[in-house]
């Protein structure tokens, strides 16, 4: 395989894409690299060349600046020598397994063009394309057309018979051209979708040619050259139109929306109305924009009237359109992690309506009444997609912005306006009353979503990465996608149910958290980045002389088998020496809740003094213990000596209690810091309202000593 690299001043941005191809699974061997340097004038020339003199497989070429990455491209491909050509930007940068699972991929299914999951960090790229693998992708019955960049692989053999390059010099859209041409060429294009090939990152700065100033006459003489493609290979009708809907919708219509119109300067949003106005009319049949959801159809009709200053004001109140969503439960079932949301679209804290009229359902946007007069009730017909409105489950992983779907299930519901409360609406509706809607009411659409999250089969029958992952509700509803964060609004009964679990084969902690603005996220393994109060407020036991006795910590976390191979570990105060004991997790009821229980024996006797307690509960950590820095070694059979620091670090938790033992021949103690009483609930419905006002006391606390030029409180010395 040959990946294709131009290359013109990226700085920074390039060894991010190096890197990644230096982690590649596939062996260096069976695949070259080739970075075209458009002219750079960066160091970016010097430090390939050093790349290339340390690894053989990694080849640089150099050339005079072209304006574009067209020919550095072509350029790749005429001295490729692999089977396969897949094209990088050198901004950007792949999954550590890219190259050998899409090689695999094109092998299996006889492919010639193998598009790869893309995520976007800071950038759009296609979603629905990538929720199935699709071996056998056409134009016809998959979004395809929905994936136009170049950052695909190709058959190089393919390239060559059908003379597909891209169009060389100073020009918008390049890659458009060429990936319309190949999809229509391709006996099979193929959709990886289960492995996160491609990381499309968007750069802070304007260095790369797509940020700079568009001259929209020239950029749509460029679209239509892909417009073009399309006509000389579909004959006039549904095809045809889907395919030019993606054009006119994407980079025309979407342009003209929201904050994107409004934060245009006014020379630019003239000059990019004008010219949507005259293609409009000149390359797109009927078709085209009736096959629109009704916001875009909406956009398109104001175009097509030449009002410009009501789709301004149209702008304004869609800028402010968002997901308004409420975390209704929340809890484990069967191992995973299952939750109901209700949603819905407000703007200017209201929610979305709509109108029914004459049999259809309307949207009515508030528009003057000439603009409204330039309106069909075929353009503001909603009749369809709301009954397509639906809520998708997305984890987006915080590090790297990949995402998921999960399996989820949808329904939506229209309350009339004026039911204050829809839960207390709905609840007086029966099987028989008659939920016909009337003409001329008016309506708020509202969808539930039932999801459920399997850690160890999230992605196409695999576990879930380590690392933490935001949990995102994502609606879709007459032209308007909106995500929003699941759990800044929730019910009590949801917020007592956010509790860790032990999943899997081989055993996984999966802790759901809420973060500092109350948002759900979840936490995959060990890496104890979160905040844990893992014990239950109950008294432990401890049973049994010294030594032998056997401590049992109730703890709150989900098991749902008995479990070895867990450890506590107890940390001397007065030594920071550590001791490691296996443990035992089973499952448990405290506090009328499923919970579970740590049982440790130990067998040895315990030195004088007061330990701290963690534990660790799944058989996988981050990474090892920190070697020990004190000078004093652990005694024998005692584990390993280090400090409280590298017990974080081996991926040990720690808990809000210790033990101790006395001097004497007493039996040791373990003291637990439980929560004060909470007769009415309050912490429990309001824990983080309560955190954020402790954690501000806090703070205000220590300005004051320092103000009054008091001593620090000693941490150390509290109990």
């Amino acid at each position: 395989m040959t990946v294709v690299i131009p290359v013109y001043n990226p700085g920074p941005y390039l060894q991010d894409c190096i890197d990644s191809l230096l982690r590649q699974s596939l062996p260096p061997e069976e695949f070259e690299a080739i970075f075209v340097d458009d002219g750079s004038t960066d160091d970016s020339p010097a430090r390939l060349d050093a790349l290339a003199a340390e690894h053989p497989h990694m080849r640089v070429i150099h050339q005079g600046n072209s304006g574009w990455s067209g020919k550095p491209r072509n350029v790749g491909v005429a001295h490729a020598c692999g089977e396969y050509v897949f094209f990088v930007d050198n901004d950007d940068y792949l999954g550590d397994e890219a190259l050998e699972r899409m090689y695999k991929y094109a092998k299996e299914h006889g492919s010639d063009v193998v598009v790869g999951k893309m995520a976007g960090k800071g950038r759009g790229v296609p979603r629905e394309l990538f929720r199935k693998n699709h071996p056998d992708a056409t134009l016809g019955k998959t979004p395809l057309i929905d994936s136009l960049t170049p950052h695909k692989m190709f058959r190089k053999a393919f390239l060559d018979a059908h003379g597909l390059r891209f169009p060389e010099g100073r020009r918008r859209l390049e890659d458009h051209v060429f990936v319309t041409a190949a999809y229509f060429a391709a006996q099979k294009v193929s959709v990886l979708s289960n492995y996160i090939c491609y990381y499309h990152v968007r750069r802070d700065d304007s260095s790369n040619a797509a940020y700079q100033q568009i001259d929209w006459r020239k950029y749509f003489a460029n679209l239509s050259e892909a417009l073009d493609i399309v006509e000389a290979n579909t004959e006039p009708g549904p095809l045809r139109d889907k395919l030019h809907r993606r054009w006119y919708r994407v980079e025309m219509i979407e342009r003209l929306r929201g904050s994107r119109l409004l934060r245009m300067p006014e020379v630019d949003r003239r000059a990019l109305f004008d010219e949507v106005h005259r293609l409009s009319a000149e390359r797109f049949a009927p078709g085209v924009a009736a096959g629109m959801a009704p916001a875009q159809r909406i956009v398109s009709r104001l175009v097509q009237a030449g009002r410009l200053d009501d789709l301004i004001r149209l702008a304004e109140w869609e800028e402010d359109i968002h997901n308004h969503v409420r975390l209704d439960d929340l809890g484990w079932h069967d191992g995973a992690l299952q939750f109901a949301v209700t949603a819905e679209l407000r703007t200017t804290g209201e929610p979305m309506t709509f109108t029914h009229r004459g049999g259809r359902d309307l949207l009515t946007p508030p528009l003057t009444a000439e603009a409204l007069a330039a309106l069909s009730p075929d353009d503001l017909d909603s009749t369809m997609r709301l009954a397509q409105t639906k809520v998708d489950v997305v984890l987006r992983a915080k590090s790297t912005s990949a995402e998921h779907f999960v399996p989820a299930t949808s329904a939506i519901a229209r309350y009339p306006v004026g039911a204050s409360d829809v839960r207390a609406y709905a609840a007086t509706m029966t099987d028989s009353t008659d939920t016909e809607p009337v003409s001329g009411e008016t309506f708020r659409p509202v969808v539930t979503c039932e999801a459920h999250i399997d850690i160890p089969s999230v992605v196409a029958s695999t576990p879930l990465s380590s690392g933490i992952w935001d949990v995102v509700a994502r609606i879709s509803c007459c032209g308007w996608t909106k995500d929003a964060r699941i759990g800044a609004v929730k019910t009590v009964k949801a917020a007592e149910r956010c509790i860790p679990a032990i999943v899997g084969e081989p055993a996984r902690m999966v802790t759901p958290h809420w973060t500092d603005r109350g948002n759900l996220s979840i936490e995959v393994g060990e890496q104890c980045t979160v905040k844990r109060d893992m014990l239950v407020p109950a008294e432990p036991v401890l049973v049994g002389p010294h030594p032998g006795f056997v401590v049992t910590l109730p703890l709150r976390i989900l098991t749902t088998q008995a479990r070895s191979g867990a450890v506590m570990r107890l940390l001397h105060e007065g030594t920071d020496r550590t001791i490691d004991l296996p443990a035992e997790l089973s499952s448990a009821v405290a506090g009328g809740a499923s919970n579970s229980t740590l049982t440790v024996k130990v067998t040895d006797r315990l030195d004088p003094g007061r330990y701290s307690v963690a534990i660790r509960l799944a058989g996988t950590t981050t990474k090892p213990a920190t070697p020990p820095t004190s000078a004093t070694p652990a005694r024998a059979g005692d584990g390993t000596a280090s400090l409280s620091a590298a017990t974080i670090d081996a991926g040990f938790i720690g808990l809000t209690a210790t033990l101790t033992v006395p001097e004497d021949a007493g039996m040791p103690v373990v003291d637990v810091l439980a929560p004060p009483g909470d007769p009415d609930g309050f912490l429990t419905g309001h824990a983080e309202l309560m955190a954020r006002f402790l954690r501000t006391r806090r703070r205000l606390a220590r300005r004051v000593r320092k103000t009054l030029g008091l001593p620090p409180v000693s941490r150390r010395g509290r109990t």
